[in-house]
């Protein structure tokens, strides 16, 4: 269940990759049409886009699923989509294009078969005659042996699949305000798990047809009247409704710490108001209240039934935030209304959240104790990546670094070993753990460029100092010796996956407050009469004095 679990958040992950290009998509269809720039070939254009975003969707979510993000894994989804395509075409004799409610379903399976297929067959040795085909090269093969087989599958089962797609649409369409009220409840309570991103491409872009377009998203730009249902009521939640949470938060801060939380409060509530990004000001509450947290969610659903009992019709190419309400308020229906209800939503909102915060003693921002509320000092942006690294338990910790439009999503040895005061310095706004090993952070739209930071840091080798601000760690041999329990106690020292494993005769002599002193960031016990220490930077480093004090 756990492997299930981590490919559908792998997955939804991956989904961010494609979307990422619709803001630039609807910026350039709207501004093209006669009653903005009178522009034909930037409408055009963005039509382009939207036209092919089955290709896309192939071509982003095999990138986002393969290893390293590798190129390879996105020419063989595009393969597999084209392969598909085609056959399916061929067998229903209808012309090329035709098939417009098949582009996003197909795009998505030919993605995930290729970045599977990367994954599993990019390093496959074969017989030398036919080596040429071998590594990265065998994938593209893979995947068009693979979309051959589905476009046979889909060809011939196509009249059935159409007619269950309708009719899940049109159950989904007909539920009204019941499934309206469950997917926006859903939306916020799998954003825990960044599941939403499946829900939301299921909504935005398969349910529904119009003159060939599918999807919400699709059909609200292709001038579906009834379009917007599944977009509506975010509106007055993300533009309203968080930034009077921002607004209850700042005011129960501590009055001493308000002037120090104004800046980060204002950001958090601007961002989700002009831009409609609002996890960084939701992690801030989530894990500290989850009854308020629930309550944000049932508010989230009642938008939904709201916005479409009075007829309010928004769409958006990005989220549901200022930018985008300008931008197509021409192709809304009656979008003034959206004022009236988004004032209801921030009054309601900052007096629910000042009644609980107050009530419950939350510790929101403004309101931690002394020992959480401590202060750093400035991080410079040339050394944000080595200090993040840092924080994270050193380059020997990290396995996987990656991001998606406002998280980390992280890769660790172990995942206990962070400096979670440092990564709140660095500008974490709540942490997810996945196992043992799985950690996202939440950061905000800045994720992917820290993420590369990162990598380039990893790279470089700057990684590889322990304490939070990076300073060199202390390798006192003979104090960790001590602090082991002495030189009777180890019988063994090897080097295993960039950690110091030992095996020792009494784990009761071992010290591990000392260990963490002398800058130990972890102690595993994998077995009785062996622990290993998770060290920063080189274990080699570490091993060598140790070697010698034993020897």
């Amino acid at each position: 269940m756990k492997v299930r679990f981590s490919g559908f958040q792998q997955l939804g992950r991956a989904l961010m990759l494609p979307i990422a290009v619709l803001p630039i998509a609807g910026l350039l269809l709207r501004l093209g049409q006669p009653d903005v720039l009178n522009w034909t070939a930037m409408a055009a254009a963005g039509s382009a886009i939207f036209s092919n975003l089955g290709l896309l969707f192939a071509v982003g979510v095999a990138v986002g699923l393969a290893r390293e993000n590798h190129g390879a894994a996105g020419l063989a989804a595009v393969v597999g989509f084209l392969v598909t395509t085609r056959a399916v075409e061929s067998l229903m004799h209808v012309p090329p294009g035709s098939l417009t409610k098949l582009s996003i379903p197909v795009g998505l399976l030919s993605g995930i078969v290729a970045g599977v297929a990367y994954n599993r067959y990019s390093n496959i040795t074969l017989p030398s005659y036919l080596s040429f085909f071998g590594g990265r090269r065998f994938v593209p093969i893979v995947s068009g042996i693979v979309g051959l087989v589905l476009g046979v599958l889909i060809g011939y089962a196509w009249p059935f699949l159409e007619r269950g797609m309708d009719a899940a649409s049109q159950w989904i369409l007909g539920a009204g305000s019941i499934g309206l009220f469950a997917y926006g409840v859903l939306n916020r309570i799998l954003i825990v798990t960044g599941l939403h991103h499946i829900l939301n491409n299921f909504a935005w872009f398969i349910v529904g047809d119009y003159h060939g377009a599918t999807g919400d998203l699709n059909r609200f730009f292709a001038g579906d009247p009834s379009a917007g249902a599944f977009m509506s009521g975010f509106f007055p939640v993300m533009m309203f409704g968080l930034p009077g949470a921002c607004l209850a938060m700042y005011h129960t801060a501590r009055p001493e710490r308000r002037a120090g939380v104004a800046g980060l409060l204002l950001s958090l509530g601007l961002t989700s108001f002009l831009t409609g990004v609002t996890e960084p000001v939701e992690f801030t509450f989530m894990f500290l209240a989850p009854v308020l947290y629930a309550l944000h969610a049932i508010a989230t659903g009642l938008a939904m039934v709201i916005m479409h009992l009075f007829g309010v019709h928004l769409g958006f190419s990005f989220s549901a935030g200022l930018f985008d309400y300008v931008l197509n308020f021409t192709h809304a229906q009656r979008p003034l209304l959206l004022i009236p209800i988004g004032a209801a939503y921030f009054l309601l909102y900052y007096a629910v959240f000042r009644v609980c915060i107050v009530r419950l003693n939350l510790s929101t921002p403004g309101r931690e104790t002394d020992d959480v509320a401590q202060t750093f000092a400035p991080v410079e942006a040339h050394s944000r990546g080595r200090s993040f690294v840092g924080a994270l338990g050193g380059t020997s910790n990290l396995t996987e670094v990656t991001a998606c439009t406002t998280r980390l999503r992280l890769g660790l040895i172990d995942n206990r070993a962070i400096d979670e005061a440092a990564l709140k310095h660095l500008g974490s706004r709540g942490l997810l753990r996945s196992g043992a090993t799985g950690l996202q952070v939440v950061l905000g739209p800045i994720a992917d460029q820290v993420a590369g930071e990162i990598r380039d840091a990893m790279r470089v080798g700057a990684g590889t100092q322990a304490s939070r601000l990076d300073a060199p760690p202390s390798q006192d041999a003979s104090a960790l010796l001590a602090a082991l329990g002495g030189r009777q106690n180890i019988a063994g020292l090897e080097i295993v996956a960039g950690r110091l494993s030992m095996s020792i005769a009494d784990s009761k002599a071992v010290d591990e407050r000392k260990l963490g002193k002398l800058g130990i960031r972890g102690v595993a016990h994998p077995s009785a009469g062996s622990i290993q220490l998770l060290i920063p930077g080189s274990a080699e480093e570490w091993a060598q004095p140790l070697r010698r004090l034993l020897a």
